[in-house]
């Protein structure tokens, strides 16, 4: 492992690249000056919006150019899509840049990338129409080159802004554009960084990087995060640093309100862990492992609060037992009865199968002697794929899936505190009702399961129990 050194890497997500502007006020430059400015690399998103153009939207699903391009029946949709996100490129840096000529500059780049990956699409489909090649088999290469446009773009601005206030800012783009060498991420990232000095310059490094893993395979849009920890362990980071809209806290400040949420301060990867569980992803657990096997703590802050120290995350077990976080989410409860279960092997094997092949994630299960449940996070016609799959495998079995929701409190070490008792009870005295509710032997999180459209009334009542009624001081980072 690299010996640790004094610079940081920092990643800012896509809704705060878009008031970049602000953030170099602050963030990036604020009261620093010199060799103050230094020792840190940014590691930065598309600017808000510009992937969902260019994939499809992450929420509602509405077609991007990638999504245009896999299901074109005619080259119109996928041809006007890419032409949508230059457009919508080029109104971000415009909203960004005060120098004419900087505006001109992102503007070129803009089109030489937009229009070479035009081009490329146009070819690839035109070798497609010859029956030895198959479009199929280039789907992932499509969707790679295709994301990697959204950050380079970024990493361009932002370097274009900084170096305008006059800081030694750096492009280091491993989007791997028009690059014929095939790297491993390692290795992308490390010639990348060959000869750069974090202690004279600020490189901006798009979270995009084209490797032979294909991180897009793994990660899909969770790729910025990998190269992010990726590059905090090759380079021996003292610390990395996730910059969010928000602090990590307690819960949503809308649903407990601002007066009642608490800033973490400190927790540790376990949390994380467990956050990414449940849709609340502090950062990828691939990505938390490689910095944890590296020994690079994280930091999560809020990007407009730049002297806040945020909630730093590492292995350190905690001082004292609390819940730290009460967060919930929507998911599908997929039942299977079977009265033969009962001595049977193979039920959950074969369960477990068909929810792969559908690309289902887990969250959590129970069993009996007759009833597999797993709750899962996918959407109702995604699970009637399922039913039909293990209908057929057992065609005597009662098989349902049916709209719920989890609720769940965690921390570092809850042993001691009878969560799961004052959780029921607080559910309960709340008007609601627990239709299920497990504790693992870790002591970290407490899950409950409850109907979909009493999620967030719960997620209150059981904040108020178990994190307001709790006497335990505001926790700082070290």
């Amino acid at each position: 492992m690299t010996e640790h050194k004094t610079h940081t890497v920092e990643k800012i997500g896509g809704t705060s690249m878009s008031r970049v502007d602000e953030l170099r006020d602050t963030l990036f430059v604020g009261g620093r000056e010199g060799a103050d400015l230094y020792g840190r690399i940014f590691v930065v998103s598309a600017f808000g919006g510009i992937t969902n153009l260019l994939l499809e939207h992450k929420k509602t699903g509405e077609h991007g150019v990638y999504a245009q391009f896999a299901s074109a029946e005619n080259d119109h949709g996928w041809h006007d899509g890419l032409t949508k996100v230059g457009e919508a490129m080029v109104a971000a840096h415009e909203a960004l840049l005060d120098h004419a000529g900087d505006v001109a500059q992102a503007g070129e780049f803009v089109r030489e990338r937009i229009e070479g990956a035009r081009n490329c699409l146009i070819d690839l489909q035109r070798l497609c129409s010859y029956g030895h090649f198959r479009l199929s088999e280039h789907m992932l290469q499509i969707r790679e080159l295709l994301s990697g446009l959204g950050e380079a773009h970024s990493a361009f601005v932002t370097t274009l802004l900084l170096q305008r206030a006059g800081v030694n800012a750096r492009l280091i783009d491993l989007s791997g554009w028009r690059d014929e060498d095939n790297h491993t991420l390692e290795s992308r990232i490390t010639s990348a960084m060959d000869g750069v000095d974090p202690t004279t310059e600020m490189p901006i490094v798009t979270g995009y990087a084209q490797c032979a893993e294909g991180l897009m395979r793994e990660f899909d849009r969770g790729y910025s995060e990998v190269t992010f920890s990726c590059l905090a362990a090759l380079t021996g980071a003292r610390e990395a640093i996730i910059h969010k809209e928000f602090h990590l806290s307690s819960a949503d400040p809308n649903l407990v309100g601002a007066d009642a949420v608490r800033k973490l301060g400190r927790t540790n990867y376990d949390v994380a862990d467990q956050l990414s569980n449940m849709g609340m992803e502090a950062i990828h657990p691939k990505a938390a492992k490689t910095l944890r096997q590296a020994e690079v703590p994280l930091r999560v802050t809020n990007a407009f609060e730049p002297h806040d120290p945020g909630t730093l995350i590492d292995d350190q077990p905690a001082e004292t037992s609390a819940v730290e976080i009460v967060t919930g989410l929507d998911i599908i409860a997929l039942e299977v009865f079977e009265q033969d279960m009962v001595g049977v092997k193979g039920y959950d094997a074969t369960i477990l199968d068909v929810l792969t092949r559908h690309n289902v994630r887990i969250v959590s299960k129970v069993s009996n002697a007759n009833t597999i449940t797993h709750y899962v996070s996918a959407s109702l016609k995604v699970m009637r794929r399922v039913e039909n799959d293990l209908s057929a495998r057992y065609p005597t079995a009662e098989i349902s899936a049916r709209p719920m929701a989890i609720a769940s409190a965690i921390g570092r070490d809850l042993s001691g505190l009878s969560v799961l008792t004052r959780g029921l009870q607080a559910i309960a005295q709340a008007g609601h009702e627990a239709i299920g509710a497990s504790q693992g032997p870790r002591n970290v999180d407490v899950q409950f399961i409850i109907e979909r459209d009493t999620l967030k009334p719960v997620i209150a009542a059981l904040h108020a129990a178990l994190v307001e009624g709790e006497a335990v001081p505001l926790r700082k980072a070290a």
